[in-house]
């Protein structure tokens, strides 16, 4: 039987992002300094509905683009033309819940997705597949990736007859996921499984007519760069000195765009300046070695992504924020529909962490994000108008002061006219017990289990919700439930009273690297672990990255994120992501009927699990009217990338 309810979830930054495609006329060299942002004609492509990004121009004219767009509640795929008022979906794979980078060449559309599973855990499940614009049979998809590896980032070149990928090949994946480990390949379209390795390391290849192709990679210095390589039309090995770096240190440069007809004397790069906080779009003149700034001579203050050219070099596109204002989805909603693989679970996006259903289901309690709000978070109500939160840096160490409180609030205030209303709170845990973070209360709300590092070690802990720690006589105080050198995080209590769901590195402590699910009675008796991704003693089993764990309304599912997929794309692509393979898994109590029910490029997370009936108006989420809240467009670059090499 499979299962049932609505599943709330976060994922970093997206509901966020704003993305259209714009595109801008390609100034003239000139070496008399930058060009003149009159003359770029600057144009949107997409129709301003969700998120819309990595795009490819689909004609000469570079009027019509084909690209990506979560509007269906999936990043699906997509054509706009000039005049049309809606774009037009494009052939994919059907069930798929991501697809990437679509380019059309020679009456064929090329594609990233993610709809066949792996023989194996912890491999991505991203492939390219084809399929004609015709319909009828020459529309089928048809896979281009031979079975058992690993594509991304495909570029097919401009008669079509050629593709690049940037490939795991066949090997596993090392749980690599900022800088990739893959290599660069080419093959004939015709000939998919006849593939020559034209850079051991590097990503998001582009043709420069038939022979070259640029791609990135993070230099021996530290910067990431873009790579050449020439290659034999006949052989497609590499010729003459094999590849070579093109762009200067000093500066990163990544996700190249070169004119595929005829090759030219530009490529387009986005970058990363120390002078500067955003990723914008420049020109690389390769006979000058020069670089143009382009976006940051229109929108400053704003990121742009992934360039791309028309096949005549005459434009030159990308995605960027919207921008406030401009037409289209300008509020971040504060539910987002997703589509769900299993058609008995209703799946929403939630703006913020940690959301928890109130006890009938009728309201939820959602936390902000780790930097607006740090270390506050809501988890489930135990009683009518009483929420416990934790208050502190929650990620720190064991004994950073972290502290459980109990929120008491008068339901009925929760009224559209009113922005703030009256709450007591009431610290249940000592300051200096230490880090007491991750609370959830029993269904029958007398107990709260949550994790502390009161002992120098993170274990979890049983104390009474209305008195805390106050002494055993007065019916307080705090139990101990786990005990040992090692991590025991976010716990969840089961619907039906009998299990605490929980993380734990036990089997491996010395590793922070790995967590793995445990269940416990609330008595501290019946330990035992559930294995995922293997069976005990598998190598599998002891690389599984579980967390965020709880229960299904009925108790008989866990619900949890795990890494067990990998990754679908290039993380240095897009925003900030702090684990780009994070996505949402439900299994059985015992570790069967394993069912993957997010798969895209973000990490998804902190998900809780309500009955299907649950009603949730986004009336439910907020004192004010509207459905959603400012600012769209406020979201990070990778915050790893730094430009302190």
């Amino acid at each position: 039987m499979e299962p049932t309810g609505t599943i709330l979830f976060a994922s970093v930054g997206v509901t966020s992002f704003g993305f259209d495609v714009f595109s801008v006329a390609v100034p003239a060299p000139s070496d008399d300094g930058a060009p003149d942002a009159s003359e770029f004609d600057e144009r949107r492509h997409t129709d301003g509905v969700s998120v819309n990004f990595n795009a490819q121009f689909a004609d000469d004219a570079g009027d019509a683009v084909a690209f990506v767009s979560e509007r269906t509640g999936a990043a699906g795929l997509f054509l706009s033309r000039p005049g049309s008022e809606r774009p037009e979906p494009l052939p994919a794979a059907e069930g798929s819940l991501f697809h990437d980078r679509p380019t059309v060449r020679g009456g064929r559309v090329y594609f990233v997705s993610a709809h066949e599973k792996p023989d194996r855990p912890f491999r991505s499940w991203a492939a390219v597949y084809a399929a004609g614009l015709g319909g009828g049979e020459g529309g089928a998809v048809e896979r281009v990736t031979p079975r058992g590896v690993v594509d991304m980032s495909p570029a097919v070149s401009a008669s079509g007859d050629l593709v690049a990928v940037a490939s795991y090949g066949d090997r596993p994946w090392a749980f690599d996921f900022r800088v990739l480990e893959t290599e660069v390949a080419v093959f004939r379209a015709a000939e998919p499984a006849r593939r020559v390795v034209v850079a051991e390391r590097g990503g998001w290849p582009t043709w420069h007519g038939e022979r070259t192709l640029f791609f990135h990679r993070v230099a021996d210095d530290g910067w990431w760069s873009v790579f050449r390589v020439d290659v034999s039309p006949e052989t497609l090995e590499p010729t003459g000195a094999g590849e070579r770096r093109v762009t200067p240190p000093g500066l990163h440069c990544f996700t190249p765009a070169a004119v595929g007809r005829g090759g030219g004397r530009w490529i387009a790069v986005a970058t990363r300046r120390k002078e500067r906080a955003q990723r914008h779009v420049e020109l690389f003149d390769l006979e000058t070695e020069r670089f143009s700034p382009l976006t940051e001579l229109l929108n400053p203050e704003l990121h742009h992504y992934n360039p791309f050219f028309s096949p005549s070099g005459g434009r030159l596109g990308y995605h960027r924020f919207r921008g406030a204002g401009a037409p289209g989805d300008s509020v971040v909603p504060y539910l987002q529909p997703v589509r769900s693989p299993v058609s008995s679970l209703r799946m929403l996006r939630v703006n913020g962490t940690f959301p928890s259903f109130s006890p009938d289901a009728s309201h939820i309690a959602v936390n902000g994000d780790f930097f607006a709000t740090p270390g506050v978070m809501v988890l489930r109500p135990s009683e009518r108008g009483v929420v416990f939160t934790s208050a502190g840096p929650i990620f720190e160490t064991p004994k950073a002061t972290v502290r459980i409180a109990r929120v008491e609030f008068d339901p009925s205030e929760l009224t559209d006219d009113r922005k703030e209303v009256g709450a007591t709170v009431r610290t249940l845990t000592r300051p200096e017990a230490g880090n007491d973070a991750f609370p959830a209360v029993s269904p029958c709300g007398r107990w709260l289990v949550f994790r502390s590092g009161r002992t120098g070690h993170k274990n979890l802990y049983v104390i009474d919700t209305a008195r805390g720690e106050e002494e055993e006589e007065g019916g307080g105080g705090v139990r101990r439930l786990t005990e040992g050198e090692w991590i025991d995080t976010m716990p969840s209590w089961s619907p039906d009273g009998s299990l605490i769901a929980f993380s734990s590195n036990r089997h491996d402590p010395a590793n922070p690297a790995v967590f793995s699910i445990y269940l416990v009675r609330p008595d501290g008796s019946g330990l035992r672990r559930v294995y995922v991704a293997g069976p005990e003693g598998s190598a599998e089993a002891d690389q599984e990255r579980i967390n965020h764990v709880c229960f299904s309304p009925d108790s008989r599912w866990l619900l949890f994120t795990a890494n067990l997929g990998g990754v679908m794309a290039e993380p240095i692509s897009g925003p900030n992501q702090f684990q780009p393979y994070g996505d949402l898994y439900a299994c059985r109590l015992d570790g069967s009927g394993l069912l993957r029910l997010t798969c895209n490029a973000y990490e998804n997370g902190t998900p809780a699990w309500g009955p299907a009936s649950a009603g949730l108006g986004v009336e439910a989420l907020s004192l004010g009217a509207p459905a959603g809240e400012d600012p769209m467009g406020q979201f990070d670059e990778p915050l790893w990338l730094t430009c302190d090499v």
